[in-house]
């Protein structure tokens, strides 16, 4: 009989506020409509964990929504919100896919794949119906979200792309006509020269410290400048009314360019191009306060302020001046200037010549870009930042920031506006306060130990800084307590009292229920690494840095309450005896039968010692470097070893003899854990965590892997397996804790090994092709937008599977028609048992079934799957469906992207001309028939909007019969309304 295994799934995450990989994105309250909650008016924060998008409450700091692709496992990178439908959100992924979400349902609406490694930057365009995406593999590739394919790539970069950004002439053009009464008279003279249709500009960044501004439209670099001096460009934004455009590079350098609008709009109304022309001007350099490289810039919606962040703690603001400002300063200056130069500081003819300068500067508009943009205040904020988003569209008496750290914690930060000061006295900066802050949730730094109680309710994990207490069942935190830097913490019998140790070689215990330290106890003079309870529950054992372990016993003092005669039971841990070993000591453990005392010291070696005596017992050599954990099986046999050496040893407890030495992991094993019982047959499995971001589930009695667990985006520090054995928690660098739960799924050894290696024949696959792709294509600026997924291989092969058994079955059809009109009581043939499951349907309609259900993102990539000898059968169908009008729209796409792609072949082929001739004429007229429709039904919209224009009513006042009521004795005054139909 085969043996079987059960099944550990990824059940819950929790734990983690932000990631660090992803940007954080602010959002009004409205936009998420939530049955259950009442708007704050605070707004929510959408921000990346992991490979989750997490929805907060800003105020309150709840959790409102936990957005999950279930076939995605990569961690998400950006996170973009569509401002015309603020519900849509792009979020790229770690492996170079992105989705599109729909915030009110938490669903994906669209899914591209077209980048072979981790997206960087994406940007919408002003109508929200095109979206541009950057990655690491330096291309840009730009995707229709109407009809959900990749347009095209453009390649010029040769480093990760930074940041991306639309430049539409036209609505930059309406924009500034709204502000700007000189070019409200040019739109009123009809002279704007602006063409709607021009599909617009986009600007890039990247690593290679270059911007790009593409034409779109021409699909080529219309300009390419050097925008930092000293290495890479990590940011670029561009002001809400294109005027400025910053980009942010290393040591606190901050470049300032302007754009050139009308020329942008000349350009995109007519082909010529002015080889001479600039479209991008350098406008100078600010030096920001930190000399860290710039992660982000950002204007203010309302265009008067500029927000910068590095690494450091720090978000630096400027502000933007008027151009009344601007000429007050420079005033300000000249006075200044010719103050000195009475008093003889300086020479009257140097300060005209001054004056003269800053005179010419003001009247040609080329003013110092330290005149204009200039630093308001710097935010101190509590970790170093990862990301900012302003809270609020408009900046009234005070704005509001949201800064995503990267120790897991979202603030907001209240600045006062220039506004609010009527008369600022002197220059000091403003004064600004966080409001909000999330962080609650989870740990500032890593998670290093984590420990459940004994009915598994309550889970304890512990950091530098924290320990904290979690229901497990809901994964809430109970308690946040203040403690050192913990290293390894356990509960005491009762799950009343934690016991932490720390690196300072102190043992900190905790109450639960009131919240408090009890005792801190000097235990060490070197970090205690590891501590474990004796079975029995009355005493404790510690092991540290210092070369020794302490037994220590639990005791119950009666306590003096100061200033009353009264007394309270009080724990205290009382040292009853020393061990000596030569070496560190990395971890400790007793045996379930309180027998033995395993101890794993620095020198790469287990040392086993009987518990009564402390006399060696057994020597375990084999590591070849420290072993980091280890444990023994719930009937004390079996001891496993892990080290630093990626290998874990079993070990038998009777003559401490090597059962297996397994090669475990890739990287350094941090914990292991056996089953603590045997219920199931199950005592000798066991779990190993790595560094590698694994944990893995062994048999060992048979000394094989049973399962992987993959999920966690980090080094795994620490894991605990549950009493029951029924669920196992781990804890990550990336600052989650996730819970895998063991379900009735069976597993069998034979078939984990068989997905194994489908898994690798996979990745090697699209490496390959992937691989194949770069070598192939042309190095053109331009190429297709297309990526070979396995999804799509697999698309294709189920088309051409399609085509054979429906070319097969169409002849058949064809026989038994000619069969008929002879004998018109013939029996139908034998067809494909297929087509009889699907419910006796027709080859054709099978055949536009299955090109159906391939998703429109990855059909192209399907279609370039099949070879030349399936398209004249692929041509069949086309003209059937053309000539019954089926799905028009996929007809047409798929013809002409067949056409595209294999013209040449096409060309040379003399069968392929009556059939290309028959579906012309037949798609001509069904073509002709939809726009007529089309046209109709346009035609009867506008007849109904007039209808409906005409009905309407509206409210006015009538200001002459207001003035009259105003002169009348009573002297009130009243509001005539005058309804006009």
């Amino acid at each position: 009989m085969v043996k079987s295994y059960l099944k550990y799934e990824h059940s819950k995450t929790f734990g983690l506020v932000t990631s660090a990989s992803s940007n954080s994105v602010w959002s009004p309250d409205e936009q998420i409509p939530n049955a259950g909650t009442r708007s704050t008016g605070a707004g929510r924060a959408i921000v990346g964990a992991n490979e989750e998008i997490l929805c907060w409450d800003v105020k309150k700091g709840e959790l409102l929504g936990r957005w999950k692709d279930t076939g995605c496992s990569a961690e998400v990178t950006v996170i973009r919100q569509s401002q015309t439908d603020p519900d849509i959100y792009a979020v790229g992924y770690g492996d170079g896919s992105i989705r599109l979400w729909d915030s009110r349902t938490a669903t994906v609406i669209i899914s591209f794949n077209g980048h072979r490694s981790r997206i960087t930057a994406l940007a919408f365009d002003h109508a929200g119906v095109r979206l541009a995406s950057g990655a690491q593999d330096t291309d840009v590739v730009m995707w229709d979200l109407v009809t959900e394919v990749g347009l095209f790539k453009l390649r010029g970069h040769k480093n990760q792309i930074t940041g991306l950004q639309f430049i539409h002439p036209a609505t930059a053009h309406i924009a500034a006509v709204d502000g700007d009464d000189g070019h409200a008279l040019e739109v009123a003279n009809g002279h704007s020269g602006l063409d709607s249709d021009h599909a617009g500009f986009l600007l890039s960044t990247s690593k290679d410290a270059l911007i790009k501004l593409w034409d779109l439209g021409y699909q080529h670099c219309v300009e390419t400048h050097v925008a930092q001096t000293n290495g890479e460009c990590w940011s670029m934004a561009v002001s809400p009314d294109s005027v400025y455009c910053a980009t942010a590079g290393n040591d606190g350098e901050l470049r300032v360019w302007s754009l050139d609008i009308a020329g942008l709009r000349q350009l995109s109304s007519y082909a010529g191009e002015d080889p001479e022309k600039r479209y991008i001007n350098e406008r100078g350099t600010l030096y920001r306060h930190g000399k860290d490289r710039a992660l982000g810039v950002t204007f203010h919606t309302g265009g008067e302020y500029l927000a910068v962040h590095g690494s450091d703690k720090a978000i630096e603001l400027w502000t933007i001046r008027t151009l009344g400002d601007v000429r007050k300063s420079l005033a300000r200056k000249r006075r200044r200037r010719k103050e000195k130069a009475m008093a003889g500081d300086l020479k009257t003819i140097n300060g005209e010549k001054h004056a003269e300068d800053d005179n010419a500067e003001e009247d040609s508009g080329t003013v110092d870009i330290a005149e204009v943009i200039v630093p308001y205040v710097i935010i101190r904020t509590g970790g170093k930042m990862r990301s900012m988003d302003w809270a609020g569209a408009r900046a009234g008496k005070s704005m509001q920031i949201l800064a995503a750290t990267t120790n897991n914690e979202l603030e907001v930060y209240d600045v006062p506006t220039k506004r609010k000061e009527k008369k600022p006295k002197s220059d000091e900066p403003p004064d600004y306060n966080r409001i909000f802050s999330i962080d609650m949730p989870g740990h500032r730094t890593d998670v290093r130990s984590v420990a459940l109680s004994s009915d598994d309710r309550m889970l304890a994990s512990a950091s530098n800084g924290n320990l904290k207490i979690w229901n497990v069942r809901t994964q809430s935190c109970i308690r946040t307590l203040e403690c050192g830097y913990a290293l390894c913490s356990s509960f005491l019998p009762g799950d009343k009292i934690v016991v932490v140790g720390n690196r300072n070689g102190e043992l900190e215990l905790f109450d639960i229920a009131s919240t408090t330290l009890i005792e801190t106890v000097k235990a060490h003079d070197g970090p205690v690494w590891t501590l474990h309870v004796h079975p029995d529950g009355k005493s404790v054992v510690t092991g540290s840095a210092d070369k020794s372990a302490k037994f220590w016993s639990f005791e119950i003092v009666q306590e003096e309450i100061p200033g009353t005669k009264r007394r309270t039971p009080r724990l205290r841990l009382n040292h009853t005896r020393t061990l000596k070993v030569a070496d560190d000591i990395l971890s400790i453990r007793y045996s379930p039968d309180s027998r033995l005392l395993a101890v794993a010291l620095l020198d790469n070696t287990v040392k086993v010692f009987f518990v009564d005596s402390l006399k060696l017992f057994l020597n375990l050599y084999g590591h070849k470097l420290p072993v980091l954990s280890m444990d023994i099986s719930y009937d004390s046999k079996l001891i496993i070893t892990c080290s630093a050496d990626k290998n874990v040893r079993i070990w038998g407890l009777d003559f401490g003899d090597c059962h297996k030495a397994l090669f475990a992991h890739q990287d350094s094993i941090m914990q292991v854990a056996f089953v603590p019982h045997n219920q199931d047959g199950n005592g000798h499995h066991f779990f190993s965590a790595s560094k590698d971001h694994m944990i893995k589930y062994w048999d060992g009695d048979k000394f094989e892997q049973i399962q992987k667990l993959d999920g966690h985006h980090g080094e795994i520090w620490a894991i605990a397996v549950s009493r029951t054995g029924e669920f196992v928690v781990s804890a990550s660098h990336d600052k989650s804790i996730r819970i895998w739960q063991q379900t009735d799924e069976q597993i069998f050894l034979e078939e984990e090994r068989e997905k194994e290696l489908e898994e690798l024949y996979e990745g090697t696959l699209t490496t390959s092709l992937e691989q194949e792709e770069e070598t192939g294509q042309e190095k053109g600026e331009v190429v297709a937008a297309g990526k070979q997924t396995v999804e799509t291989l697999m698309a294709g092969e189920k088309i051409a599977e399609a085509l054979e058994l429906g070319m097969a079955d169409l002849e058949i059809m064809e026989e038994w028609k000619e069969i008929k009109k002879a004998q018109p009581n013939a029996a139908p043939p034998q067809r494909s048992p297929i087509f009889m499951a699907y419910g006796n349907i027709s080859a054709e309609a099978h055949v536009l079934s299955v090109v159906q259900k391939i998703k429109a993102a990855a059909l192209q990539d399907a279609l370039l799957v099949l070879p030349f000898e399936k398209v004249e059968a692929f041509f069949t169908f086309l003209r059937i469906w053309a000539e019954r009008q089926w799905n028009m729209p996929l007809t047409c796409r798929v013809l002409f992207f067949m056409l595209k792609t294999h013209h040449r072949q096409i060309i040379a082929s003399k069968t392929m001309r009556p059939m290309l001739d028959a579906i012309r004429g037949q798609l001509r007229g069904a073509l002709q028939q939809q726009k007529d429709e089309m046209g109709f039904n346009l035609a009867a919209l506008r007849f109904v909007g007039n209808e409906v224009r005409e009905k309407g009513t509206k409210e006015y006042v009538d200001e002459e019969a207001w003035e009259e009521e105003a002169k009348g004795d009573k002297g009130r005054k009243k509001r005539v309304f005058v309804d006009v139909a």
